[in-house]
Protein backbone atom coordinates (compact mmCIF):
# COMPACT_ATOMS: atom_id res chain seq x y z
CA UNK A 1 0.00 0.00 0.00
CA UNK A 2 1.20 3.38 -1.13
CA UNK A 3 1.11 5.83 1.93
CA UNK A 4 0.57 9.55 1.82
CA UNK A 5 0.58 12.49 4.36
CA UNK A 6 -1.44 15.57 3.59
CA UNK A 7 -0.13 18.34 4.75
CA UNK A 8 -2.33 21.21 5.11
CA UNK A 9 -2.48 24.95 7.60
CA UNK A 10 -6.25 25.57 7.45
CA UNK A 11 -9.86 24.17 7.12
CA UNK A 12 -8.41 21.38 5.22
CA UNK A 13 -11.57 21.03 2.39
CA UNK A 14 -8.90 19.75 -0.23
CA UNK A 15 -8.22 17.13 2.58
CA UNK A 16 -11.26 15.67 2.80
CA UNK A 17 -11.82 15.93 -0.61
CA UNK A 18 -8.46 13.58 -0.87
CA UNK A 19 -9.70 11.57 2.06
CA UNK A 20 -12.65 10.87 0.78
CA UNK A 21 -11.37 9.81 -2.76
CA UNK A 22 -8.43 7.48 -1.13
CA UNK A 23 -11.02 5.92 1.30
CA UNK A 24 -11.34 2.85 0.10
CA UNK A 25 -8.49 2.60 -2.89
CA UNK A 26 -7.07 -0.70 -3.21
CA UNK A 27 -3.44 0.73 -3.74
CA UNK A 28 -3.17 3.93 -1.86
CA UNK A 29 -3.48 4.99 1.47
CA UNK A 30 -4.12 8.38 3.38
CA UNK A 31 -2.06 7.46 6.30
CA UNK A 32 -1.81 11.18 8.12
CA UNK A 33 -2.57 14.57 8.49
CA UNK A 34 -0.01 17.17 9.78
CA UNK A 35 -0.71 20.55 10.10
CA UNK A 36 1.45 23.45 11.08
CA UNK A 37 -1.30 24.78 13.58
CA UNK A 38 -2.26 22.63 16.24
CA UNK A 39 -5.89 24.37 16.15
CA UNK A 40 -6.45 23.66 12.44
CA UNK A 41 -9.62 22.30 11.58
CA UNK A 42 -7.85 19.56 9.27
CA UNK A 43 -6.87 17.80 12.05
CA UNK A 44 -10.45 17.53 13.01
CA UNK A 45 -11.39 16.38 9.69
CA UNK A 46 -8.64 13.74 10.34
CA UNK A 47 -9.73 12.45 13.54
CA UNK A 48 -13.31 12.03 12.42
CA UNK A 49 -12.18 9.47 9.60
CA UNK A 50 -9.51 7.87 12.10
CA UNK A 51 -6.38 9.22 11.13
CA UNK A 52 -3.39 9.72 12.62
CA UNK A 53 -2.34 13.68 12.53
CA UNK A 54 -0.40 15.71 14.78
CA UNK A 55 0.93 19.24 14.38
CA UNK A 56 4.60 20.95 14.33
CA UNK A 57 6.39 23.82 14.16
CA UNK A 58 8.60 25.82 11.72
CA UNK A 59 10.96 23.97 13.81
CA UNK A 60 10.13 20.70 13.50
CA UNK A 61 9.71 22.07 9.65
CA UNK A 62 13.35 22.43 9.12
CA UNK A 63 14.58 19.82 11.75
CA UNK A 64 15.64 16.50 9.87
CA UNK A 65 15.60 14.70 13.13
CA UNK A 66 11.74 15.85 13.81
CA UNK A 67 9.34 15.93 11.06
CA UNK A 68 11.64 14.19 8.61
CA UNK A 69 11.84 11.49 11.11
CA UNK A 70 7.93 10.74 11.58
CA UNK A 71 7.41 10.93 8.20
CA UNK A 72 10.17 7.96 8.11
CA UNK A 73 8.60 6.30 10.72
CA UNK A 74 5.43 6.15 9.87
CA UNK A 75 6.51 4.87 6.35
CA UNK A 76 4.92 7.96 4.44
CA UNK A 77 5.77 7.48 0.24
CA UNK A 78 4.03 10.52 -1.05
CA UNK A 79 3.56 14.42 0.56
CA UNK A 80 0.32 15.89 -0.56
CA UNK A 81 0.00 19.31 0.33
CA UNK A 82 -3.24 21.02 0.93
CA UNK A 83 -3.51 24.66 1.60
CA UNK A 84 -0.08 24.99 3.31
CA UNK A 85 1.08 27.94 3.58
CA UNK A 86 4.85 27.00 4.41
CA UNK A 87 7.83 26.57 1.82
CA UNK A 88 9.23 23.21 1.80
CA UNK A 89 12.41 22.97 2.65
CA UNK A 90 15.84 21.08 1.19
CA UNK A 91 15.89 18.34 3.57
CA UNK A 92 12.32 17.29 2.83
CA UNK A 93 12.33 17.95 -1.08
CA UNK A 94 15.67 16.01 -1.18
CA UNK A 95 14.66 13.22 0.69
CA UNK A 96 10.83 13.17 -0.96
CA UNK A 97 12.36 14.35 -4.24
CA UNK A 98 9.38 14.24 -7.21
CA UNK A 99 7.21 12.92 -4.82
CA UNK A 100 5.45 16.06 -3.05
CA UNK A 101 2.68 17.14 -4.86
CA UNK A 102 1.02 20.98 -4.23
CA UNK A 103 -2.31 22.50 -5.62
CA UNK A 104 -1.86 26.50 -6.18
CA UNK A 105 -5.28 28.54 -6.83
CA UNK A 106 -4.10 30.03 -9.90
CA UNK A 107 -2.87 29.34 -13.73
CA UNK A 108 0.84 29.32 -12.79
CA UNK A 109 3.46 31.22 -13.49
CA UNK A 110 0.11 34.19 -12.88
CA UNK A 111 -0.43 34.53 -9.42
CA UNK A 112 2.39 32.32 -7.63
CA UNK A 113 5.06 32.83 -5.56
CA UNK A 114 5.54 33.96 -1.60
CA UNK A 115 2.40 35.48 -0.11
CA UNK A 116 0.00 34.22 -2.87
CA UNK A 117 -2.43 32.16 -1.63
CA UNK A 118 -5.85 31.89 -0.89
CA UNK A 119 -7.93 35.11 -1.19
CA UNK A 120 -4.78 37.47 -1.99
CA UNK A 121 -4.55 35.17 -5.08
CA UNK A 122 -8.42 35.41 -6.14
CA UNK A 123 -8.52 39.45 -5.36
CA UNK A 124 -5.21 40.19 -7.27
CA UNK A 125 -7.08 38.02 -10.62
CA UNK A 126 -10.17 40.12 -10.17
CA UNK A 127 -7.97 43.57 -9.70
CA UNK A 128 -6.41 42.55 -12.95
CA UNK A 129 -9.75 41.83 -14.79
CA UNK A 130 -8.71 37.89 -15.55
CA UNK A 131 -11.18 36.43 -18.09
CA UNK A 132 -10.02 33.40 -16.91
CA UNK A 133 -8.27 31.93 -13.35
CA UNK A 134 -8.28 28.37 -12.54
CA UNK A 135 -5.79 26.11 -10.34
CA UNK A 136 -2.51 23.98 -10.95
CA UNK A 137 -1.41 20.72 -9.50
CA UNK A 138 2.80 21.12 -9.61
CA UNK A 139 5.84 18.83 -8.22
CA UNK A 140 7.37 21.22 -4.86
CA UNK A 141 10.99 22.30 -4.97
CA UNK A 142 12.73 24.76 -2.90
CA UNK A 143 10.87 27.80 -4.53
CA UNK A 144 6.91 28.78 -3.72
CA UNK A 145 5.25 27.11 -6.81
CA UNK A 146 8.45 26.82 -9.13
CA UNK A 147 8.06 23.24 -9.90
CA UNK A 148 7.33 21.40 -12.66
CA UNK A 149 3.15 21.78 -13.26
CA UNK A 150 1.52 18.13 -13.80
CA UNK A 151 -1.90 19.54 -14.62
CA UNK A 152 -3.94 22.43 -14.73
CA UNK A 153 -7.96 23.25 -15.50
CA UNK A 154 -9.46 26.43 -16.24
CA UNK A 155 -12.74 28.68 -15.21
CA UNK A 156 -14.07 31.38 -17.10
CA UNK A 157 -14.44 34.79 -14.66
CA UNK A 158 -17.52 36.51 -15.19
CA UNK A 159 -17.39 40.50 -14.93
CA UNK A 160 -19.63 40.52 -11.72
CA UNK A 161 -17.84 37.96 -10.52
CA UNK A 162 -16.20 38.66 -6.68
CA UNK A 163 -13.01 37.33 -5.78
CA UNK A 164 -15.14 35.21 -3.51
CA UNK A 165 -16.96 33.87 -6.65
CA UNK A 166 -14.04 33.52 -8.41
CA UNK A 167 -12.49 31.47 -5.29
CA UNK A 168 -15.72 29.26 -4.98
CA UNK A 169 -15.60 28.28 -8.45
CA UNK A 170 -11.68 27.47 -8.13
CA UNK A 171 -12.54 25.28 -5.21
CA UNK A 172 -14.85 23.17 -7.42
CA UNK A 173 -12.19 22.51 -9.81
CA UNK A 174 -9.45 21.91 -7.28
CA UNK A 175 -12.11 19.19 -5.73
CA UNK A 176 -13.00 17.32 -8.50
CA UNK A 177 -9.25 17.08 -10.21
CA UNK A 178 -6.91 16.75 -7.24
CA UNK A 179 -7.25 13.36 -6.11
CA UNK A 180 -7.01 12.50 -9.58
CA UNK A 181 -4.40 13.58 -10.58
CA UNK A 182 -2.68 12.37 -7.07
CA UNK A 183 -3.46 8.98 -8.41
CA UNK A 184 -2.64 8.80 -11.67
CA UNK A 185 0.89 10.73 -10.60
CA UNK A 186 1.60 7.91 -7.41
CA UNK A 187 0.07 5.46 -9.93
CA UNK A 188 2.48 6.04 -13.10
CA UNK A 189 5.29 6.27 -10.79
CA UNK A 190 4.93 3.00 -9.08
CA UNK A 191 4.18 1.34 -12.63
CA UNK A 192 7.37 2.03 -14.14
Amino acid sequence: MIRIAILASGGGSNAEAIIGYFKSHNSIEVAMVLSNRKNAYVLERAKNHKIDHDSFTREDLNDETKLLKLLKEKEIDYIILAGFLMLIPSILTQAYMNRILNIHPALLPKYGGKGMYGHHVHEAVKINGEKISGMTIHLVNEQYDKGRILFQAEVEILVNDSAEDIAAKVLKLEHKHYPQIIESYISERESR
